[in-house]
């Protein structure tokens, strides 16, 4: 046999190796399993195709979960892993899950609004397929995730992506974005019978406020905000000027543009009795001028590149040696989702949102994320589930 052939033969056997130890990981990333151990107010748990089977069995099918107050009250939304590659919103809702009690009122929490989103990074954005929170038993494995659903999920995207119902033109690559297919619709996409399914639970549950979770990078000018359909914007103003003053952060509003369609804060409000409203918080690790997107600079939040860009004046938001830490960011999200509550009770008696055993900002700092994380072999099997 000549050597032409041999080296034919070791490089096919490479290339199969690479291919197999590249689809394994890939498999395992996909299929990660991530614990979530029920807060004892936890008192229902639901798969989001109770509200629309259209997406029984997809893997949009997600967990829904209920906390049930003591008294009653109004009912608050909060979703979570809109975009999981923002994983400060994901991290925010597994908090609640864990730790909430509703005193008045209820609560409706999802961790992974777009679950088929958690189960693929960016195409060439060298993302890591996952992160670790350490915890006082150990550590927990998340997915790291992408902006976008995962192409094996819904595939091919059109030339044009045009909304329904606005028939507004928007990028291709948007239909798999959940946060571009709001109203959604029965016989669309999955990403959009995933939004027609979640606009279904709010009319059905009569939620009174929707929070959309998220992360922003620096150079982008909806940051550090609370965007508010009108229907919220005094709330979200009231939140804002409070958080501000008090809890040490610095967050603002933005109003929802009218003409912009398929964002949560515009649609749910149009189409829902519901007060819409969008958090967002910034990481670092999605701007253009990062650094390499390493496990390490996701957690931490700090980056030399975007410092310089900041520098240059490119940024809309602050960053220095200390980063965005992912405490940080966390912990900005449960405060403004508890002064949500709390500002809603004051005008709201009637209605009231009262929540307790959940940390605010200046708590998850101290503490660390991974302090309101539980260990899943001390829960019984019945208060484990899986995302």
């Amino acid at each position: 046999m000549s050597g032409i052939y041999i080296r034919k033969i070791v490089f096919s056997i490479f290339g199969m190796l690479l291919l197999i130890f590249g689809g394994i990981s890939f498999y395992k990333s996909r299929h990660l399993k991530e614990p979530v151990v029920l807060s004892p107010g936890v008192t229902e748990v639901k798969k989001l195709s109770e509200y629309f089977s259209g997406i029984k069995g997809t893997t949009n099918d997600c967990n829904v979960y209920f906390f049930e107050g003591k008294e009653p009250g109004g009912t608050i939304f909060v979703l979570g892993g809109t975009h999981p590659e923002e994983p400060g919103g994901r991290l925010a809702t597994w908090i609640l899950t864990e730790n909430a009690i509703m005193e008045k009122g209820r609560l409706i929490v999802v961790n992974s609004a777009n679950r088929s989103a958690t189960t693929v990074t960016r195409l060439g954005g060298g993302y890591p397929p996952d992160f670790t929170i350490p915890t006082t038993w150990g550590g927990q494995k998340f997915r790291m995730g992408d902006r976008w659903s995962n192409p094996l999920d819904q595939w091919p995207d059109p030339e044009v992506y045009i909304h329904f119902p606005s028939r507004q033109e928007l990028a291709y690559v948007d239909i798999r974005n959940l946060n571009r297919t709001w109203p959604g619709r029965p016989n669309g996409t999955l990403t959009e019978k995933t939004c027609f399914a979640f606009m279904e639970l709010i009319r059905k549950e009569k939620v009174d406020i929707v929070i959309d979770l998220h992360e922003a990078e620096l150079q982008y000018p909806v940051i550090s905000t609370i965007v508010a359909h009108e229907k919220g914007q005094e709330l979200a103003t009231l939140v804002s000027m409070i958080l501000t003053d008090m809890e040490g952060f610095n967050i603002g509003t933005e109003f929802s543009p009218k003409n912009l369609h398929g964002l949560s804060h515009r649609e749910i409000g149009d189409n829902s009795d519901a007060i819409s409203l969008l958090f967002e918080a910034p990481e670092p690790f999605l701007d253009a001028t990062r650094g390499r997107t390493t496990r390490e600079q996701l957690l931490t939040g700090k980056d030399e590149f975007v410092m310089k860009a900041g520098e240059h004046g490119l940024l809309f938001e602050k960053i220095d040696e200390h980063g965005w830490p992912i405490d940080v960011r966390v912990g900005r999200h449960i405060s403004s989702i508890i002064q949500t509550m709390e500002c809603w009770t004051e005008d709201h008696p009637d209605k009231a949102l009262v929540i307790k055993n959940v940390p605010r900002y200046a708590e998850v700092i101290k503490n660390g994320i991974g302090y309101y994380l539980h260990i899943p072999l001390k829960a019984g099997s019945k208060r484990v589930f899986y995302e």
